[in-house]
This record gives structure tokens, C-alpha cells and sequence, in this order.
């Protein structure tokens, strides 16, 4: 099945169909290493890391770049504010990203540059504009010309008004128009900077994705897909497309995808609400995989509201998915051929990502999967391909412990005892308290058997 995915360029579901025929590239943007991963930062990676699976069982080449921003004004504040060097913060909090996203089992991305790694190919990319008469230096800056650009404002499809609303737009005496963004800024004695044909400095945000994408698939190459969270439309992608532009005798990027913010409650995650939960926090109390399937349960490009419900429905599915595999004789499952197994799951989420609906697939399977040896195997590689652990894993506890285990059985059976001597009404009493704990039950020929609920 061709996978469609939305592109916000052209506001349509589009087939993915590749620069060059033997390879697919994808882009999306990285972490700035200041500070602790938080579930936004999660959702931007695991989003991407689905796509990624997804293409690497299409196409027998693919190219994933992911950025680490390792020069920034909040980088430098962090630095400041923990008494360390610039580098060992960003060295700290790049490890701290990947070991959490490791955790969460995103693959790890082909490429995955530092801006300080590309100084040069940044240099050179800013004097390609400047030659291309899109980009002039006034005060030791160097700023794009976006009146040059007559395409600027068709990715987030605004109207400049519109655009600036709520954007901090940097208004200096340095600017031809309010528009111009910079490509080079100079660097104060104490912040990182470089030298360069304006003087010593360091680069703007936008230039720096453009050219680390450069740097990778070439000037003169498109890029096939490029990613991120959708506050990121304007300025940040609005900005890239026109510089890149400028740069290439090539269309920039063909498709552009961009995830839902994550609300807590229905608000926006702040430092001043107190509300940001951080990935740490979260390592402490459950499965790795119930935090990955709470970050699946809205489709990408809505927002996602997480609350205690979300994690209870996740923790609660998960246990319904264990509970089915765990009858499958460990020696006997049969982990290779995976492509037989996944074709279902990956035709859903060929389908713009609809990583709703292969949840809902993985339940409807559990269903299937009490009966069927073969329907089990393909939970199993299903769950496995969207990067959900098939066993229980042993760092947190999944199931409270063997005594909840017990508990649910013996409930189950003095259940079973009240309905022999029809007492039905202590019968649903037991069962309403199963069901408080999660369990729903199915009688069938005499048998009674428990599950986990989803919700």
C-alpha cells in the first residue's frame, strides 16, 4: 500500500513519492539541549520514529535526519544558570535525550548532526544566498530579503498580518524590512561564535536546519519529507523553505508534516503552571510502552490531552496485550517473516498515520488472539512494529505483582461459586468490583474468563 501522508504545503492527503528513486529522505527537528525531555518532546520523536518504520518497510532506502541544536540563547541561560560550560551542558543534555528516547524504543535516526558540526557548510550556505542577491549585510549581520522570495507565506498560508500575530518579530535598525530574518548574527566576548567573512558570530535558528539537511543530501537535492511540531510552521519551516530555495536549483522539500501540541489537562504545558511533566518523572511509575501508547492515542496532527485517564487507558490496554501474549509458549514463537505479520498494521497507519486506529487493531486482535495461535503471533509483530515491548518488562511493573494476579483469579472464582448456587445478586457484586479494577469478563459454555478493559 503507498503511504499518504498529509502535507501541510498543499492542505491534501499525498502519496510519498521519493526524489530519487532508489532512497527516501526525511528531516525533522531535533532537540535544543538545555534542560530534561518532557512528553512534548516525546511526541514530536515518536511521531517521526512511526513514519520512519513505516518507510523503512516500503523503500529499501531511507535517510532520517535529526538535528541536536547545541548553539542557542537558552542553552547559554542554562549554561549560566548551572555554573557549567556551554559544552558540557549541551554534552549532558544530549545524552539525557537519547537515553530517554531510547527508552521509549524510537530507532535511532541515520544522521543526526550538531549545529557546532556545521559551521562551515553554514558559512558557505549564507554566502550562496547573499551571491544569489536574496540575502545583505548591514552591522556585522547578514539577513535574508524576504521581499526577494516571492513564494515566502504559502506553507502556513497567512497573510503577513496574520502571520506576525504572536510572534515576536525582532524590528532592528539593521533590517531593510520588520520581515528579515537573520542568517548571522555577531557573537558577544562570553557566547559562542565563530569566525566568518562578517566578523566572529554564530548563525540564526533557521539557516542551521537548511544546512545541516544540505550538508547530508547535497545543494541540489529535494528533501522528500520534513517534520516537526506545527508551532513550527512560521517562522521556523516558512523561513527554511525560502532560504533553501535560494540555495538550490531544486524545490527545497516535496512534503511537510507537523504534529499536535500536548495539553496537560486541557492546558498548554508551562514552567509558570507548573504542569510540564518530564519524561524522568514518568520512567519512575510505569512501563516504557504504556508511555509510548499513551503518545499514540490521538491521531498526530490533533493536540493531545494528557490526564491521569490517559495513562490508566494505555497501562490497562497494554496489560489486556501482555495478558493475550503470555500464552504463547516462548520456544514456539515465530519472530522472523514479520512482513507477513504486520501487513494489517502497516496498512493503517499508510493511511496519514492513523496511529488510532492501530491501537484499536491491536485490541480487536487481543480478542482474536485468546483462541488463535496465529493471531497471537501477529500481535506480537504488530506490537513489536509500532515499537511496543512484547514482553513485560522487568525495570517497572506492568501487572502490580503476582498477587494482583491472584486476586483477580480468586475474585473470579468465589464469582463462579455465587452463580452455582444462584446468588446472583453477590455474583454482580463481584463482578462490579472486578470491573473497578479494570477486568471485564466473558462467560462462555460454562467458563468464565477475565481480561484487562481498555477504558
Amino acid at each position: 500500500m503507498t503511504i499518504r501522508l498529509y502535507n501541510t504545503l498543499t492542505r491534501k492527503k499525498e502519496a510519498i513519492k521519493p526524489f530519487l528513486d532508489d532512497s527516501v529522505s526525511m528531516y525533522v527537528c531535533g532537540p535544543t539541549v538545555y534542560g530534561h525531555p518532557h512528553i512534548g518532546n516525546a511526541r514530536a520523536a515518536i511521531v517521526p520514529d512511526i513514519l520512519y518504520r513505516l518507510l523503512m518497510a516500503k523503500h529499501d532506502s531511507v535517510k532520517y535526519i535529526r538535528n541536536i541544536t547545541d548553539v542557542d540563547d537558552k542553552i547559554i541561560d542554562a549554561a549560566k544558570k548551572e555554573g557549567l560550560s556551554i559544552d558540557k551542558i549541551t554534552s549532558k543534555y544530549t545524552k539525557i535525550y537519547r537515553d530517554n528516547m531510547d527508552r521509549l524504543s524510537n530507532l535511532r535516526p541515520t544522521h543526526e548532526p550538531k549545529v557546532t558540526d556545521t559551521i562551515s557548510k553554514i558559512i558557505s550556505s549564507i554566502e550562496k544566498i547573499i551571491k544569489n542577491g536574496n540575502a545583505y549585510v548591514k552591522d556585522s549581520h547578514v539577513l535574508f530579503d524576504t521581499d526577494s522570495f516571492k513564494g515566502y507565506g504559502e506553507l502556513s498560508g497567512k497573510k503577513l498580518e496574520e502571520m506576525l500575530d504572536g510572534v515576536r518579530i525582532d524590528n532592528a535598525s539593521y533590517k531593510k524590512s520588520f520581515k528579515d530574518f537573520i542568517l548571522w548574527k555577531p557573537s558577544e566576548d562570553d557566547t559562542p561564535g565563530w569566525e566568518s567573512p562578517w566578523g566572529k558570530g554564530r548563525p540564526g535558528w533557521h539557516i542551521e536546519c537548511t544546512s545541516m539537511i544540505k550538508d547530508i543530501l547535497g545543494d541540489d537535492t529535494t528533501l522528500d519529507i520534513h517534520g516537526g511540531g506545527n508551532d513550527l510552521i512560521f517562522p521556523h519551516h516558512e523561513n527554511e523553505i525560502a532560504q533553501g530555495s535560494c540555495i538550490s536549483k531544486e524545490k527545497y522539500c516535496n512534503h511537510w508534516f507537523h504534529n499536535g501540541i500536548v495539553l496537560v489537562n486541557k492546558k498548554k504545558m508551562s514552567k509558570s503552571l507548573g504542569n510540564v511533566i518530564l519524561l524522568d518523572d514518568l520512567f519512575k511509575d510505569n512501563s516504557t510502552s504504556v508511555i509510548r501508547l499513551a503518545l499514540l492515542s490521538a491521531h498526530y496532527r490533533q493536540p493531545l490531552n494528557w490526564s491521569d485517564q490517559t495513562i490508566i487507558y494505555a497501562r490497562n490496554l497494554y496489560k489486556k496485550l501482555l495478558s493475550v501474549i503470555s500464552m504463547v509458549d516462548a520456544k514456539a514463537r515465530p519472530l522472523d517473516d514479520a512482513d507477513s505479520h504486520t501487513k494489517e498494521i502497516q496498512d493503517i497507519l499508510s493511511d496519514d498515520l492513523n496511529t488510532p486506529e492501530a491501537i484499536n487493531y491491536l485490541s480487536r486482535l487481543s480478542k482474536t488472539a485468546r483462541n488463535d495461535f496465529e493471531a497471537r503471533v501477529k500481535l506480537i509483530h504488530s506490537m513489536k512494529f509500532i515499537g511496543l515491548s512484547p514482553i513485560n518488562e522487568k525495570t517497572v511493573k506492568i501487572f502490580s505483582d503476582t498477587e494482583e494476579i491472584e486476586q483477580i483469579e480468586a475474585l473470579v472464582k468465589k464469582r463462579n461459586e455465587y452463580r452455582i448456587k444462584k446468588d446472583f445478586k453477590n455474583a454482580d457484586v463481584v463482578r462490579d468490583k472486578l470491573l473497578s479494577m479494570g477486568i471485564e469478563l466473558e462467560d462462555s459454555d460454562g467458563d468464565t474468563t477475565w481480561n484487562y478493559l481498555q477504558d
